[in-house]
């Protein structure tokens, strides 16, 4: 039978940090004109990139390859304290694009180690933002991913740790992990709030909806992105099929064989063009949203871009 329905997430799509990072860089090149250079991926998506990268924006791995003098904005995830540093040796002009919830992350970061105590990332080795907090306090920070590396952690000083978390983790894998440090270590600190970015949260809990009601379960995402990845998995382990798909050419047929609905949703750094061409693909005699909770956030923009109009 052909599919008949598509659940589609509410809510789904971009973040506001993630709303926030793209208005930056437009504006920027709005206001000063290209090019523009952007230090990684400003956020973590093909499609987002190459459309920036159409109106003037260049990207680069690292602030050394941005000409003397010239504008960079730095990327949602966060930066090092090393890579501000060498943006003055060069005398860039910065344009901060990081992510206020992942800054909070940051600052968390310094006082715990104002206080020296031994802290303790609870993170993905190797993701942007794991390495920008790690930058904070290097030599005080120990990057835990899983409860295995939880099982093995051993401190100096038991009584004196403190526990950061990478803002777009599984919830629930999360919730294991900092069990484990607790039972390990009782007087473990924990931060002032919870991390875990709200859009990661939502998206998770959003998925976890569709995944009781549909057999399949698409996220658009890119495999770079840690929160799309994240949204699969959940999917997963409450009883769904699930895949991860940069935009519409990537669903295989096959997966839809005898598959009546469909759950559909988008990863916090994918722009909603891509869902309503998902949508058309698929095309279902019916689109149900399926709302979990309702997000009314929004990020103020930095100085160097707050006075220009919203680009076109």
């Amino acid at each position: 039978m052909a599919l008949q329905k598509v659940l589609l997430a509410a809510p789904r799509g971009w973040c506001a940090g993630v709303d926030r990072a793209v208005e930056i860089v437009e504006r920027a090149l709005q206001i000063y004109g290209p090019p523009v250079y952007v230090r990684k991926q400003i956020v973590h998506n093909r499609h987002v990139v190459e459309g920036l990268e159409r109106r003037g924006a260049i990207f680069v791995d690292e602030v050394d390859e941005v000409p003397r003098g010239c504008l960079c904005v730095l990327s949602a995830h966060g930066s090092a304290p090393a890579v501000y540093q060498l943006a003055e040796q060069r005398d860039l002009r910065l344009i901060d694009a990081t992510c206020p919830l992942v800054t909070k992350v940051h600052v968390e970061a310094i006082r715990f180690a104002k206080r020296e105590r031994t802290i303790v990332l609870i993170g993905h080795a190797g993701h942007e933002e794991v390495e920008g907090t790690m930058g904070e306090a290097p030599d005080r920070t120990i990057l835990v991913q899983d409860t295995d590396d939880a099982e093995r952690l051993e401190v100096a000083d038991p009584d004196n740790i403190s526990y950061l978390t990478q803002t777009t983790l599984s919830v629930d894998e999360t919730a294991d992990i900092i069990a484990t440090l607790r039972r390990r270590f009782p007087n473990i600190k924990a931060p002032t709030r919870s991390d875990i970015c709200y859009a990661t949260t939502n998206r998770q809990a959003a998925v976890k909806v569709l995944a009781r009601r549909a057999p399949l379960v698409l996220v658009i995402g890119a495999p770079n992105s840690s929160n799309s990845k994240r949204m699969v998995e959940v999917a997963r382990q409450h009883g769904a099929e699930s895949y991860l798909i940069e935009d519409e050419t990537q669903i295989e047929p096959g997966w839809l064989d005898g598959i009546e609905v469909v759950g559909l949703s988008s990863s916090a750094s994918a722009p909603e063009h891509l869902v309503e061409s998902v949508l058309d693909y698929l095309s279902a005699a019916e689109v149900e949203e399926v709302r979990v909770v309702d997000e009314d956030v929004h990020f103020p923009l930095p100085k160097e871009v707050a006075g220009a109009a919203a680009c076109p």
